[in-house]
C-alpha cells in the first residue's frame, strides 16, 4: 500500500454508523493479517447484534468523543458492537450491550473526502501517473473531476441506463452538496487541478439530495452521497489508468466482514483495504454542516483514502471470477478509516448498472 502525504487539512466533523444487513461473514480479529472470510454458521446472532447496536446508537452517539458505531467481529470471533472514537480515553463506554461485547477503536473524526481547502496538497509518493492531471478523451475512471464550483473529487465509474451512459461520483463532487443545477458542467480535471469550462466531460443529470442536520428535527437519515453526469463513450472510458486495477465488472458484490478491497482515486491512486465494519451510522462533517448516513460500509487501511478520493469506486481484490466486483462508493473517512455507500443502493437509486466487464 502506498503511503500518502497529507498537508493543510482543515476539517470539522461529527459521528458514525447505520443499517444494512449485508452478507456477514466470520473473520479473524483485527490486527491479524491475511484474514480470510468464511461462511457464518448462523445469521441469528448477527441479527441480534445489529438490533443491540441500533437500540443503543442514540445513547452512544450522544457521548462526547464517540464518532460512531458498527457491527464487527470481536476478539473471540463472535459478533460485536464496535464504537469508533475521535480521541483516546473516552469514558462511559460499556463493555457489553445486550450480551454482545463492545470494542473501541480510535479513528479520529470523519469527514467528506471531497471538501478540501483550495491550497491543500495531498500527494501520492512515487505515483508514476498522476490522477490529478488532464487526460485525453475518453478519460479513464478514478481520476480528478468535479462540478464547476467544486474543488475536485474522483470519477467512480462509467454507468449505463439503456443506451445512455453517465459518470458516477458523489453528490458533494458533482452536485456541490445540493447547490448545483441540473445541466451544470462536469470537468476533468476538477477546478483545483486546473480544470476549466473547456475541460467538460458531461453535465449534471441527477443526484440524491443530502439532508443535513438541523436543531429541529434531529438529523434525518441519508443512505447515499451520489450523483451522475450525462456523458458519452467518446468522453469517458470504463477503466482506470494503466497503474490502476483496470476495468470493474458489471456484476456487484455484497460487503462482507474481512473482504479485501481496492480502489483507484484522484489523490492516493491505487490502494488496498479490508472491510472491518458494517451497518454503520455516521454523522459526516461537510464544510456546510453535518449529515447523518446510515447503512454504510467501514474499510480499514491507513492510506486507503484521502481528501479528493471522494467518488472512487471500491471493488474486490483478485483477478479471478470474484475479483473486480464493485462493492461501494467512497465518500468519507478519517485518518485511518474509510466510509462507503453500498454500491447496490447507489445503482438502485438511479436505475443504472456499472458499464464494465463481465
Amino acid at each position: 500500500m502506498r503511503t500518502t502525504k497529507r498537508r493543510g487539512r482543515v476539517f470539522r466533523v461529527g459521528t458514525l454508523v447505520g443499517a444494512v444487513v449485508l452478507d456477514l461473514l466470520f473473520f479473524r480479529p483485527a490486527g491479524v493479517t491475511n484474514i480470510e472470510p468464511v461462511v457464518l454458521p448462523s445469521g441469528a446472532s448477527w441479527s441480534l447484534a445489529i438490533a443491540a447496536q441500533e437500540r443503543h446508537n442514540d445513547d452512544l452517539l450522544s457521548r462526547e468523543g464517540v464518532a460512531g458505531t458498527a457491527v464487527a467481529i470481536g476478539l473471540d470471533g463472535r459478533p460485536a458492537v464496535k464504537v469508533y472514537l475521535t480521541r483516546p480515553q473516552v469514558f462511559g463506554i460499556p463493555s457489553s450491550l445486550d450480551g454482545f461485547s463492545v470494542m473501541t477503536e480510535v479513528t479520529g473524526a470523519f469527514y467528506a473526502l471531497g471538501d478540501m481547502p483550495e491550497d491543500a496538497d495531498y500527494r501520492t509518493d512515487n505515483e508514476p501517473l498522476d490522477p490529478k492531471q488532464s487526460f485525453p478523451r475518453p478519460v479513464p475512471i478514478g481520476v480528478s473531476t468535479g462540478q464547476v464550483d467544486v474543488t475536485a473529487g474522483t470519477i467512480g465509474a462509467r454507468v449505463a441506463k439503456g443506451e445512455d451512459v453517465f459518470a458516477l461520483s458523489n453528490n458533494h463532487v458533482y452536485a456541490n452538496k445540493n447547490l448545483a443545477k441540473l445541466g451544470d458542467r462536469i470537468l476533468q480535471p476538477g477546478r483545483v487541478d486546473g480544470g476549466s469550462d473547456a475541460d467538460a466531460i458531461g453535465t449534471l443529470h441527477d443526484f440524491e439530495p443530502i439532508r443535513f442536520c438541523s436543531p429541529f428535527p434531529a438529523c434525518p437519515n441519508n443512505r447515499i452521497d451520489a450523483a451522475i453526469a450525462a456523458t458519452t463513450r467518446d468522453d469517458l472510458a470504463n477503466r482506470t489508468p494503466r497503474n490502476g486495477y483496470g476495468t470493474p465488472k458489471s456484476s456487484t458484490a455484497k460487503g462482507r466482514l474481512g473482504l479485501k478491497v481496492q480502489k483507484y482515486g484522484r489523490t492516493t491512486g491505487h490502494t488496498m483495504g479490508q472491510i472491518s465494519g458494517l451497518n454503520a451510522t455516521m454523522n459526516v462533517g461537510f464544510r456546510d454542516g453535518t449529515a447523518r448516513f446510515v447503512g454504510q460500509i467501514v474499510i480499514s487501511g491507513r492510506g486507503f483514502s484521502a481528501p479528493g478520493d471522494s467518488g472512487s469506486l471500491i471493488v474486490t481484490q483478485g483477478d479471478d471470477k470474484d475479483g473486480l466486483r464493485p462493492v461501494g462508493l467512497l465518500f468519507a473517512g478519517s485518518e485511518s478509516t474509510t466510509l462507503a455507500n453500498p454500491v447496490d443502493e447507489v445503482l438502485k437509486r438511479f436505475g443504472i448498472t456499472i458499464d464494465g466487464g463481465e
